[in-house]
């Protein structure tokens, strides 16, 4: 691959945010395909949480590659949200879009450029999220299956109880960005649950966009989150919901959007306050949560769901 240095100043620049940990196995393949990118003005912006393995070896050599387009950092040592976060928080990162990168995936010759068309019709001034499908592949990179298409829109109601963003799709522009260096938590469950679930409750906008398969997403045994698609992973969720499996994060999501609570707008602070209600009233568990207009993207999900509030386990 020739070395190829970025255009400074030019519109539409994007900042790939990649957090690495010991990620050397699948790290030269993923970087291979940033730089295979149709949209050429991007930088690579690298928190490495500790690498013990050949990563930092590889980083450099790609530093070398990608001339005046990486920089690396250090990252916090506390996991993989933090580690992701704390790019989003660096002060000197400035770009008009943002990429979150895994460090095994792959990622398709069109992903920056077909999210930029996407978020081009959001207004500047209002923060917006983009995200797509993808192609699960083994972990020697043979395809399993897409991801499946939700049923419901995306939204604030549907981020206080659920994800649907994966962020190895995810790109957001500067407003969102800006948005979430002015949260600034502390802790969160997963990165990109709290990207969607801030933007969506400050009233942003969410691409999701359902015909785009944009990120070949690895899966192998050291895959941090790793994804289930079929009636066995909604079911084996839907059981995970009424045993309570989820109440801890909601807990930290709850403690987050508590300190974020100005940034929220006026309706999306009801929703929030009833959920908060069905979480802790005992016999009116239901009432709140219905009030509080919380949906999953399937049936049985929803339903898991409403059990969960009745036995106190939301």
């Amino acid at each position: 691959m020739e070395a190829e240095s970025l255009t400074p100043n030019s519109p539409n620049h994007v900042a790939v945010l990649m957090a690495t940990c010991n990620g050397a196995n699948f790290l030269r393949e993923q970087l291979d395909s940033i730089g295979a990118q149709t949209h050429k003005n991007w930088c690579l912006w690298v928190s490495d949480d500790n690498s013990t393995d050949a990563t930092p070896t590889l980083l450099k050599e790609y530093q070398g590659k990608f001339v005046d387009r990486v920089r690396i950092v250090p990252g916090p040592a506390r996991g993989v949200a933090e580690n992701f976060l704390s790019l989003v928080y660096q002060s000197g990162l400035d770009a008009d879009y943002f990429s979150y990168c895994d460090q095994d995936d792959i990622w398709l010759e069109n992903k920056i450029e077909r999210a930029l068309e996407q978020l081009a019709s959001v207004d500047s001034s209002i923060p917006a999220v983009y995200f797509s499908r993808t192609l699960l592949v083994t972990e020697d990179n043979k395809p399993i299956c897409e991801s499946g298409v939700h049923a419901f829109p995306p939204g604030f109601c549907n981020a206080l109880v659920q994800n649907i963003g994966p962020g190895n799709t995810m790109v957001f522009n500067r407003a969102a960005r800006e948005l979430l260096c002015e949260a600034r938590i502390s802790q969160t469950v997963y990165h990109d649950w709290w990207t969607y679930m801030l933007v969506t409750g400050a009233g942003g906008e969410v691409i999701y966009d359902d015909e785009a398969v944009l990120v070949r997403y690895r899966q192998h045994q050291r895959n941090v989150i790793g994804t289930g698609v079929g009636w066995m992973a909604r079911a084996r969720r839907a059981v995970q919901l009424i045993a309570g499996d989820y109440k801890s994060w909601n807990d930290i999501n709850v403690r987050s959007l508590e300190s974020s609570r100005s940034l929220l707008n006026g309706p999306n602070q009801a929703a929030f306050d009833n959920f908060c209600r069905a979480r802790r009233d005992v016999f009116k568990s239901v009432f709140y949560l219905r009030k509080s207009g919380v949906y999953r993207q399937t049936l049985l999900e929803n339903i898991a769901l409403y059990f969960s509030a009745i036995f106190q386990r939301l």
